[in-house]
């Protein structure tokens, strides 16, 4: 049975925030994708403190530097759709006001209809933190695990209270409520965050860099389900970064999801075979524009389900 794709939404500086967004969001929902997906880069430092993701001189993507606002980017989406689920992979917990990014969450969810996927993290830049966080690195994990409590409080019944290091709430009437009970899906770069998505999330937001690689880690991760005794089934969406071009890439040293359609959908095969129940392309980074974007998307879903993915 073919899995659910997702498709990243057009944030990057090559595009029109006020046309795009909507264009490639109603035509992904046109063409078959099942979800729609956002991502969270709030600066671009000139030079930076660290290289991409931490990694030593590694050097930040030229696209990084303007990328739109992923909630005012999946409320565009969520107002131009009307069936795809709206799923941010991931938002930086502590660059957010925990009770204001749950209620942020909640509206969404109400205005679309209850189709809101919450990918939540701890992020890696330190000048984004240096500029946005709530609170100081060394105290990420505490901050996404006291995120977690406040989306349960303010997402949950009234009278909602709660008393955290970063949050008070007096007992009080806090609404919008979700339609449904937002999904909540957490990365797992660490034994301690493997153990806070087995015991506190309804599923898990990888990046696909291989097929054996995520293969090897969800098993894992459905082993520690097992171990800790969760009982409800564990969900999932790899991200699939992906570098398109028009030409086949013929270097022995091809990376996962770089080149033509037909190797991005050879690629999409093989970690669909991983048993990971849902993939999102990101194939923004790559397309000049939105036209070439929706082109692209539609191409890859159609030879992906011909190819039974």
């Amino acid at each position: 049975m073919p899995i659910p794709l997702g498709l990243g939404l057009p944030q990057m500086k090559q595009y029109d925030l006020a046309r795009d967004v909507a264009a490639v969001a109603r035509a992904a929902e046109e063409t078959g994708y099942e979800s729609l997906w956002v991502f969270e880069r709030v600066l671009f430092p000139e030079p930076a403190t660290q290289g991409l993701f931490g990694v030593p001189g590694l050097a930040w993507p030229d696209q990084y530097r303007g990328v739109a606002d992923p909630l005012v980017t999946l409320t565009l989406a969520a107002a131009a759709t009307e069936r795809a689920r709206l799923g941010t992979s991931v938002l930086v917990a502590p660059l957010h006001v925990p009770f204001q990014l749950a209620r942020t969450l909640a509206s969404i969810d109400v205005a679309s209809g209850g189709r809101v996927v919450a990918g939540l993290g701890t992020g890696w830049s330190l000048d984004e933190y240096a500029a946005a966080a709530v609170a100081p690195f060394e105290k990420r994990g505490a901050v996404l695990d006291e995120l977690l409590d406040v989306c349960a409080a303010v997402w949950g019944p009234d009278p909602v209270s709660y008393q955290g290091e970063l949050t008070t709430i007096a007992p009080s009437a806090v609404g919008p409520k979700p339609v449904r009970p937002i999904p909540v899906y957490l990365p797992a770069s660490s034994p301690r965050a493997a153990r806070r998505l087995v015991d506190r999330a309804d599923g898990w937001v990888p990046v696909a860099m291989g097929a054996s690689q995520l293969a090897d880690e969800w098993r894992r991760m459905r082993e520690l389900a097992a171990e800790r005794g969760r009982e409800r089934p564990l969900g999932a969406c790899a991200r699939a970064n992906a570098r398109y071009s028009a030409r086949p890439f013929d270097g022995a040293g091809r990376q996962p999801f770089q080149g033509s359609v037909a190797q991005i959908v050879e690629d999409l095969v093989a970690h669909a075979e991983t048993g990971v129940p849902e993939i999102m392309l990101d194939l923004q980074g790559s397309a000049r524009d939105a036209a070439e974007l929706m082109d692209v998307a539609a191409e890859v879903y159609g030879a992906a389900r011909a190819a039974g993915v």
